[in-house]
């Protein structure tokens, strides 16, 4: 029951985490998009790049916080978070933001544990469509 209740907490502060940054970046998406572009505009990203991205992380961020809040495709969320850090974190590199990658890697080893730690995902979503599908 320990690992049960660990688990749940780190999926809920993950879930937090990028759900609160998609909640409030959506409704001013134009203007953080913009913000982005402005941070990138002397990296060597092109903004052929960056300006997709800005409109779609903040989405993503929502969409798989929610996921990981409710456990829902937890495991599949997790993966695609941890993909999106990837990508943040090399963002952060171009741009030279090194204090930013501390708290994304933090984000991410928590994602692993998520991933590896599967099992223990039982107060979830995702274990009620699991009994349903025992039928």
């Amino acid at each position: 029951m320990q690992n049960k209740t660990s688990y749940l907490i780190v999926r809920l502060a993950i879930g937090v985490s990028m759900f609160g940054h998609g909640l409030v970046r959506l409704p001013k998406l134009q203007a953080f998009s913009d913000g982005m572009l402005k941070s990138f505009e002397n990296s060597m990203l092109p903004e052929l790049l960056t300006l997709p991205f800005s409109y779609v992380l903040p989405v993503l961020e929502f969409t798989f916080g929610l996921c990981l809040i409710l456990g829902l495709f937890t495991r599949v969320s997790a993966i695609i978070i941890s993909a999106v850090l990837i990508s943040l974190i090399f963002g952060s590199t171009l741009i030279e933001n090194w204090g930013a990658i501390t708290a994304q890697l933090v984000h991410i080893a928590f994602s692993i544990y998520l991933i590896h730690n599967i099992n223990d995902n039982s107060f979830a979503v995702d274990k009620l469509i699991k009994k349903d599908s025992d039928l």
